[in-house]
């Protein structure tokens, strides 16, 4: 039975309709990524799956008893306490009343009437076993009860909101792009934690490697429509090209038949009189079709204003460092930045990325050591923090600065047709720009940041919030950037996609240089730990004592051992199966009931092949 289900569900926000008689069922366990272009209603139907807004038309339906816990984009801003108390409001009253007794007993003098006050209305309620939830979840994800949530980095704030979500123990979890704000490691940590995840989970992500790592299922929405698409990104990716090309054979078909029948009502007298009524009505039918078809959304056209070249030498460090106080952030940095160079940075949060960057422009000094910046640089800065805009402008006034044209590689260009290029309608580009979205308000920075000529394009965070279209050409267009790229990103695809070298924030004021992307820096690495693993452990040889032999295996469990491959060759060849039958042509014309059966049966022989892989690993570990 399905935890949750819509059923010809429609809402609206004034205008066409966001979600249009949509149909959903989601499976226990399943791993579901929602996708589509920004403003397409995702975190709506987030919404509308937590129970937070209802819909216009249509039904939701929760079974009874399941819980849903839920992640929201941005920190909310009412969170305030400590890291329990703010965990604890997963749990509604009572946590507020466990959060209540947790202040009282760690007070200098206890009130002793209220805190027994307290105490009996958690008796009362059997509240002691929440009360050890909210501990062993603070210990799942480790963090620190006492500490003050305000105080936290946005990433910790993030696991503290997850553990608020996770609290409840819900059947069904809710994440709203959980990776933005966190650095690689954190990540790297959420992904490991959400495979482990035994409920269902829906989630939006911009993260493409998160998401191939994660989703059984994608979902896309797509003007108003969903269409659920069963495996993974890459067959998402081809089964979408093919629908494309389909619906735009389609839409040919219908507009050249719809121009016939124009010809033929426009015909003289003669054809007036005898046509056939019936052709009439179905000529009004398609003009009423044509006039409500929602076209699909155009994708940004990037281009940056080039303003020639810089010299050979862009910036040069010579024993560089600077700290705030005893944290050293920086110690004897001595590199080259040549022209043409697309460097990524990389490091933890607060381990002083923007501030190596604010060096490199020379908006700080080094405390010690000199850096020196080349010839003829005209600097393009993309800030994670969007300062840049005015907010009390709107999107025309950010970019054109009272002009009513802007140049773009030495051709002028109108303001409105230029935010056209970014997906900005005239009504939108003349709205506050208070009014936009997060990517919105990114494509905003974008637009600005590439109306400027530039030789040095430095983007600090440029990702976040970015539907996955605008990510790919921006991608396209770093790559083919004629000038220097300062880069720096936690979107681990986005790095190996667009820069030729790393810089990495390796502690104590350390900075690596590597050669390549992220997956590169990564190899280069493990490479790096596994040798000097090898010289330590070659030279305490002589004086580690020799290992003992392994233990032999019991009859059962080598029984076992042995009938594993078989196991894990049989799960393979059903898993095999399900994929040959997605991929046939006429696959998603099936009942959606069959499809899911499907999908919920590919995600149980997934798991049952990790399982088993595990177990072997385990037995031959003995």
């Amino acid at each position: 039975m399905s935890l949750i289900s819509l059923h010809g569900v429609d809402f609206s926000v004034g205008g066409p309709l966001l979600l249009e008689h949509v149909d959903l069922a989601i499976e226990p366990g399943e791993r579901i990524a929602l996708i589509g272009r920004n403003g397409a209603g995702k975190s709506t139907l987030l919404r509308l799956l937590a129970g937070e807004i209802k819909p216009d038309d249509g039904e939701v339906r929760l079974e009874g008893g399941r819980r849903i816990g839920r992640l929201e984009q941005e920190v909310p801003l009412g969170a305030a306490g400590s890291v329990f108390d703010v965990v604890a409001e997963g749990l509604g009253e009572m946590g507020q009343l466990l959060a209540d007794y947790h202040h009282l007993i760690h007070e200098d003098e206890i009130d002793t009437d209220a805190l027994a006050e307290v105490q009996t209305k958690i008796e009362a309620a059997h509240g002691w076993g929440l009360d050890q939830r909210v501990t062993e979840t603070l210990e799942r994800l480790s963090l620190d009860g006492d500490a003050d949530f305000g105080r936290l980095s946005g990433g910790m704030k993030r696991r503290v909101l997850l553990a608020r979500a996770l609290v409840s123990q819900p059947d069904l979890l809710l994440l709203d792009e959980p990776t933005n704000h966190l650095d690689i490691a954190a990540i790297d940590w959420l992904e490991g934690f959400l495979k482990q995840w035994n409920g269902a989970l829906v989630f939006v992500t911009h993260d493409r490697r998160f998401l191939r790592a994660l989703a059984t299922r994608i979902v896309e929405i797509d003007r108003g429509q969903l269409t659920s698409w069963p495996g993974d990104w890459e067959n998402y990716q081809r089964r979408k090209e093919e629908r494309a090309n389909a619906e735009a054979q389609e839409t040919a078909r219908f507009d050249k038949f719809l121009a016939q029948e124009e010809v033929w009502i426009r015909q003289g007298i003669k054809a007036r009189r005898t046509r056939d009524e019936g052709r009439v009505r179905r000529l009004k039918a398609m003009r009423a079709e044509f006039s409500q078809r929602r076209a699909h959304t155009g994708n940004v056209r990037l281009a940056a204003s080039d303003a020639g070249s810089s010299g050979k030498k862009v910036i040069e460090t010579i024993g560089a460092s600077f700290a705030h106080g005893d944290n050293v952030l920086l110690r004897d940095l001595s590199t080259v930045i040549l022209r043409g160079d697309r460097i990524g940075l990389i490091g933890p949060n607060g381990s002083g990325k923007t501030t190596l960057l604010k060096l490199l422009l020379g908006d700080l000094t080094p405390q010690s050591g000199e850096i020196r910046r080349g010839t003829q640089l005209q600097v393009a800065y993309f800030d994670q923090y969007r300062a840049t805009l005015r907010e009390d402008w709107n999107a025309i006034e950010n970019v054109a600065e009272g002009r009513e044209s802007v140049t773009i590689n030495g051709k002028p260009k109108h303001v409105i047709g230029y935010l056209q290029d970014f997906l900005f309608t005239p009504e939108r580009a003349r709205s506050p720009i208070t009014r936009l979205s997060g990517g919105e308000r990114n494509r905003l920075l974008l637009a600005k940041l590439f109306a400027q000529p530039s030789n040095l394009l430095v983007m600090d965070e440029p990702t976040n919030d970015l539907d996955v279209e605008t990510l790919e050409l921006l991608e396209e267009l770093l790559a083919d950037y004629p000038g220097t790229l300062l880069l720096v990103s936690h979107d681990r695809d986005f790095l190996d996609n667009v820069v030729t070298s790393t810089l990495v924030m390796e502690g104590e004021g350390k900075v690596g240089e590597y050669v390549g992307g992220y997956t590169d820096w990564v190899r280069q690495r493990t490479a790096a730990v596994a040798a000097e693993a090898s010289k330590n452990a070659t030279a305490t040889t002589q004086s580690t004592p020799a290992v003992p032999a392994k233990t032999k295996l019991s009859f059962k469990v080598q029984r076992e051992l042995e009938a594993l491959p078989g196991l894990i060759a049989k799960l393979e060849a059903k898993i095999a199966e399900f994929g040959a039958r997605m991929h046939e042509p006429d696959y998603f014309q099936r009942d959606a009931a069959a499809i899911t059966v499907d999908n919920t049966a590919m995600a149980s022989l997934q798991a049952d092949l990790d399982a088993a892989y595990l177990h072997w690993e385990q037995l031959e570990g003995g």
